[in-house]
């Protein structure tokens, strides 16, 4: 079994492109992605630069489970150490109540150096303050009253009145071996992504989690993995190259944020080339980007060389058209899932 989502970056390239609109194309395209039978929506977090325009993934989730019956949704992830843990933890309750147990818990430490030193915190303790709000969550919403002394947070005998009947399953995003490790220990389903490396990079970094969950007492077929990947459905070279651009533009702003190397024209980054980034035709090899058949053809080689069990799908990135994420939305529905699940045997 594979699921496929949709994930939502929402970020804003040019200045013209209102905060209203790009919120409600997002509703509209995961309206879209329900009618087409995908499994999940996701939503990021980032904040203070045009990136991605979503300070609150749970708000998101909240507002559009308003305007959905089945498709559940998550956020691509909660940066943890950003919040006051048992503010986060009444709200994550709230959420899950009000999508009807539609949540999906996706949550991370961050890697943003620009987003942390605005909020006056540190990635320097941020995977030991997600650690310690997992163990913070297990007893908050494992019993009706609880109490807790960590090494960030002391909590007298309180009570989360909003805690889930059914607690959300957890996703856990980042590429240390130290939080592949917390995934293994908890039941955690592990996200990573495959930037613009192709099917191969995806094979070394479920590698990488193997021997994490190896040192866990875990074995490899012991666990489920979620992937994110660029895709997008083209009808000619030159939207492909226009994708693939937006795609490198997406990435170089990440990795600039990444570095503390981010350059700023008010709210919106300048974009920078990266060292040793590949051309646009070593990411055209790469990514699952072109007709409906090569799009699943390179799904296919992720899923097998990955063996996930979830495939995030980023269909708009930079100032890719809705246009276009809509009939990517089309054709997975009406020729790429039923190819993919006809050669892995999936229906």
């Amino acid at each position: 079994m594979v699921e496929f989502s949709i994930f939502n970056l929402m970020g804003q390239r040019k200045r013209e492109n209102s905060i209203a609109s790009t919120l409600s194309e997002t509703v509209k395209l995961v309206q879209h992605a329900e009618r087409a039978n995908f499994d999940c929506a996701w939503f990021a977090e980032h904040h203070f630069s045009n990136y991605c325009i979503c300070p609150s993934p749970l708000l998101m989730v909240s507002h559009i489970a308003a305007q959905t019956k089945k498709i559940r949704l998550g956020p691509a992830v909660v940066v943890v150490p950003l919040y006051h843990p048992i503010r986060l933890l009444s709200e994550i309750g709230m959420v899950s109540g009000l999508s009807g147990g539609r949540l999906n818990l996706g949550i991370g430490s961050g890697y943003q150096p620009y987003e942390f030193d605005r909020f006056g915190a540190s990635l320097n303790d941020s995977k030991d303050r997600l650690s310690e709000f997992i163990d913070l969550l297990e007893k908050a919403f494992g019993n009706e009253t609880f109490n807790f002394q960590g090494k960030f947070t002391d909590i007298p005998e309180t009570a989360i009145i909003t805690r889930p009947e059914i607690n959300p399953p957890i996703w856990i995003a980042g590429d240390s071996e130290e939080t592949h490790r917390i995934a293994a220990r908890k039941g955690f389903t592990p996200i990573i992504t495959g930037r613009w490396g192709g099917s191969e990079y995806l094979a070394e970094q479920r590698e990488r989690i193997n021997v994490s969950f190896a040192a866990e007492g875990k074995s490899h077929e012991s666990y489920n993995i979620g992937i994110l990947r660029f895709a997008c459905v083209t009808e000619s070279d030159e939207e492909t190259i226009k994708y693939l651009e937006n795609a490198r533009y997406q990435l170089r702003l990440a990795a600039s944020l990444r570095a503390r190397a981010e350059v700023m024209d008010g709210a919106l980054m300048i974009e920078q080339p990266i060292l040793n980034e590949p051309t646009l035709d070593e990411m055209a090899d790469n990514l699952a980007v072109g007709r409906p058949e090569t799009v699943a053809e390179k799904l296919i080689a992720d899923i097998r060389s990955s063996n996930a069990s979830h495939v995030m799908l980023n269909i708009r990135t930079g100032d890719s058209t809705i246009e276009q994420a809509h009939r990517t939305i089309d054709a997975f529905k009406n020729s790429i899932r039923p190819l993919i699940d006809k050669t892995l045997n999936l229906s």
